[in-house]
């Protein structure tokens, strides 16, 4: 076959190559010959169609489109990564350059090997010095953030896709700030806050379902139908011939989402680097979980170790009780009716009625703490009820003034309305509410104001009480409710304990720690009466 004057000088390139014109191939080297394994003559014979189709199957689905536009006077990209089938059957990602060709209307077709590309060296560095960095993450959204900025200091586009359910929506992500911005103004919402199906994106859709990194020749066409023609044309114009690529991370063997690159400089070769790269995510993000069930085991085993220890020290207090109660409540009745009949006695204003009146308070105190640590070890059977919390503490306020504990308007009370019920036992409710109350009454100075506050809390109330007293430290947030422990000089350590027993064996929690400002917070939960919210 005679060859063109203007084409035999590229015969002599070890290239494979070809030249058309119109649509139709004009010219083919013998490199392209032996690469396909056909003649010539029969390459020239070949439509645009047979050309796909003998040699592109993979391809077909967007080179179809595209060549149709290029026939109405569309541009077509410059240079474009194959999978082009070879003369042994088998396919090789190939890149094809397009160039001007020798004669007029005519485009010469470079085609060559992907085995020097930087972009798949870009990735393999990133996955080489982002691995430890990732293993010491220990939040998920940590890992994640690693992993993008990682890529986007090597020069890519880089976003995760988190599946929850059928529904995808963006993680951390690293885009061009003008593109998110657009993207955020037609969607009237933050990016990461747009949910979509994950049918809504074929690509996606065959990643998640393959569970395979995928390559996108024409990534801006994969968008089209999902973002409005508008943003579609806005990043065409910015990035007219970028690529893509998607691999799906696995945690605990299931998908949890999708990390995706784009660039102009991606082949197909890099998909594998990226696979790598995604299943480093999973496996970090796998030791995230792992480090979390870790430390939540942890807890629970030093929480089984502090109810063990509160065990024990209860078992040692119900026998010192049962001590205190035979050695020294009957010792301490026989004492105050002696003070009472001393104190008819007593001339008024004597040196004797204040030793009288000495002798009576110490006793009562002292008769007080034996209550106290009676109640702290002696078992409890709560009836529950449901009971409006809010009745029962306007009632323990009022009692705690009537006492003398706490002057007019040093109480401040406030309620959150439609409040449900609680689930308690009137009679260790009250005991609950007296101690609790008085603890921040006497811990705080005489004139300072103690505020109570009732409000709605995950499955039932929580009552708070903050006084101006001495702060809770981190480190005494636990020991608060511990008997004995006190940082008052004339505290006995026992009122809060009773707080947290009575509390605990209604089903309730309590908690302690600094107010806001200056000051000690406490809060006390009782769980909603059943069928409550």
């Amino acid at each position: 076959m005679t060859v063109a004057s203007e084409h035999q000088a590229l015969d002599g390139l070890p290239l494979p190559l070809l030249v058309v014109r119109t649509g139709r191939v004009v010219h083919a080297s013998p490199a392209l010959e032996a690469l396909v394994g056909i003649s010539r003559e029969e390459l020239l014979e070949l439509t645009a169609g047979d050309l796909f189709a003998r040699f592109l199957p993979a391809e077909r689905a967007w080179l179809e489109p595209r060549h149709a536009a290029s026939t109405r006077g569309e541009p077509l990209p410059d240079d474009v990564w194959l999978s082009i089938r070879v003369a042994d059957g088998s396919e090789r990602s190939l890149w094809c350059r397009a160039l001007p060709g020798p004669g007029t209307g005519e485009q010469t077709l470079l085609i060559l090997d992907a085995e020097r590309e930087a972009s798949a060296r870009r990735l393999t560095e990133a996955l080489a010095t982002t691995a430890g960095q990732l293993m010491r993450c220990r939040t998920e959204e940590a890992v994640l953030e690693a992993a993008v900025e990682v890529m986007h200091r090597e020069g890519f586009l880089a976003a995760t896709l988190l599946l929850e359910g059928e529904l995808l929506h963006h993680g951390p992500m690293r885009h061009d700030p003008e593109m998110v911005r657009l993207g955020e103004r037609f969607y009237g919402r933050p990016i990461p806050q747009v949910p979509f199906p994950r049918a809504s994106l074929p690509y996606l859709a065959k990643v998640l379902e393959t569970g395979k990194a995928c390559y996108h020749q024409d990534y801006l066409r994969e968008l089209e139908g999902f973002h409005p023609p508008e943003l579609i044309a806005l990043f065409r114009q910015s990035y007219p011939s970028i690529r893509g690529l998607s691999a799906p991370f696995f945690v605990e063997g299931r998908v949890r989402g999708v990390i995706a690159v784009q660039s102009q400089a991606l082949t197909p070769t890099s998909a594998a680097t990226l696979g790598l790269f995604a299943q480093q995510v999973g496996a970090a993000l796998e030791n995230v979980r792992h480090h979390r069930a870790a430390a939540a085991r942890l807890a629970e085993l030093n929480q089984l170790q502090r109810d063990l220890v509160d065990r024990e020290r209860l078992a040692l207090l119900g026998e010192v009780g049962a001590v205190v109660a035979h050695e020294v409540r009957n010792p301490l009745g026989a004492i105050l009716n002696a003070a009472a009949i001393l104190r008819r006695e007593a001339r008024p204003g004597s040196a004797s009625a204040s030793a009288v009146q000495m002798l009576e308070e110490e006793a009562l105190r002292l008769e007080a703490v034996v209550r106290d640590l009676l109640e702290v070890v002696r078992p409890l059977e709560p009836r529950l009820r449901p009971l409006p919390l809010g009745e029962h503490v306007r009632r323990a306020l009022e009692a705690a003034e009537q006492r003398g504990e706490a002057g007019p308007g040093r109480l401040t009370y406030g309620e959150e309305p439609g409040l449900p019920p609680v689930s308690a036992d009137p009679a260790l409710l009250e005991l609950a509410l007296e101690n609790l109350l008085r603890n921040s009454l006497q811990a705080s100075p005489e004139t300072s104001p103690v505020e109570v506050r009732l409000a709605r809390a995950p499955g039932g109330v929580c009552l708070s009480v903050e006084d101006r007293g001495p702060e809770v430290a981190a480190s005494d947030a636990l020991r608060a409710f511990e008997p004995f422990f006190t940082t008052r000089a004339t505290g006995t350590g026992l009122g809060l304990a009773v707080v947290r027993r009575v509390v605990l064996a209604q089903g309730g929690s309590v908690r302690a720690g600094p107010r806001e400002g200056g000051g000690a917070r406490f809060e006390l939960t009782l769980p909603a009466a059943s069928g409550e919210t």
